[in-house]
């Protein structure tokens, strides 16, 4: 009977340790990495590079992942969308986490400073430092701007798949980071318009918390219009050519009209689509970077 039980145990445990790492977050993550390697040359790079640069980022994305869990274990039970998290649930413990995270990160740094290069290694610990320390610890529990400053860190993957592919981060690379930055914002506030009970209940001083809704609205509109001028950096850079340019213009006037929208009135489930909107806007709009890059 026991051996029966055993592998559905086993797989119920790996998916709660694959919950510490936050999947869905992370795949945009190594998405936008990629994107970076890709659009860092003329020609594919080489496979084996991509496919070890790749997942030593992803690697340690994972390990930043689960340490947010760990940290902010407390404010997960005492938010609806997070308490069946493995912690806070007690599914998996607090030596667990920190063995499963420093297992991964020191894998995903070890492959990118033995097979990448040192350039790579030193700015993806950055990242994780950035993310697990200054956002999580410092910045998010202290002041409503946590998301537009934290928001450097989770802006960094193009440019360490830029990184990784060159050993360099060149102005074109920045301006892919700076479009993630601007972007946070906004993506994220949707978020938490709709689920600022939970914020309430957390102690933790989200805008819409701190500010209200109204204000929240506002600067949502207003990082968006920023988002759409930023969003035209590669073309006045010289970076791609009119498929990205149409592209570009296309998604952010959509994001345009769902944050105006937003402001003129609010409803949970304009939110909740101007929320699933952003993640497809900057999926989109790296992917049309990309085949401009490659077609033209």
């Amino acid at each position: 009977m026991s051996s029966t039980l055993a592998p559905p145990i086993a797989q119920n445990l790996a998916r709660q340790y694959l919950a510490l790492t936050k999947p869905r977050v992370n795949m945009l993550i190594s998405f936008c990495a990629v994107i970076g390697m890709l659009l860092a040359l003329p020609e594919v790079p080489p496979l084996g590079l991509l496919l070890v640069a790749t997942l030593g980022i992803t690697l340690v994305a994972m390990a930043a992942a689960a340490i947010n869990c760990l940290v902010e274990a407390h404010i997960d039970a005492k938010m609806a969308r997070t308490a069946w998290r493995p912690l806070p649930s007690g599914t998996i413990t607090v030596q667990q986490t920190l063995v499963f995270s420093g297992m991964l990160g020191g894998l995903g740094l070890w492959l990118l400073f033995v097979w990448v290069n040192a350039l790579t290694a030193w700015l993806t610990l950055a990242t994780f430092v950035g993310y697990a320390v200054v956002y999580t610890l410092l910045l998010k529990p202290r002041t409503p701007q946590n998301i537009v400053i934290g928001g450097a860190s989770g802006a960094m993957p193009p440019v360490l798949g830029w990184a990784a592919v060159t050993g360099q981060t060149p102005p074109e690379a920045w301006i892919l980071f700076l479009i993630i930055f601007v972007w946070t914002p906004p993506h994220f506030w949707a978020l938490a318009l709709y689920r600022t009970d939970d914020y309430q209940r957390s102690g933790l001083p989200m805008l819409p918390v701190t500010h209200g809704p109204q204000f929240t609205q506002l600067h949502i509109l207003l990082y968006t219009v920023l988002l759409v001028a930023v969003s035209l950096l590669p073309t006045a850079m010289g970076m791609n050519g009119w498929i990205y340019l149409v592209a570009a213009l296309g998604l952010g006037l959509r994001f345009l009209q769902l944050a105006w929208m937003l402001h003129r009135q609010y409803s949970e489930p304009l939110a909740r689509q101007t929320f699933r909107y952003s993640i497809h806007y900057l999926t989109w709009l790296f992917a049309a970077l990309l085949l401009d890059h490659y077609l033209l």
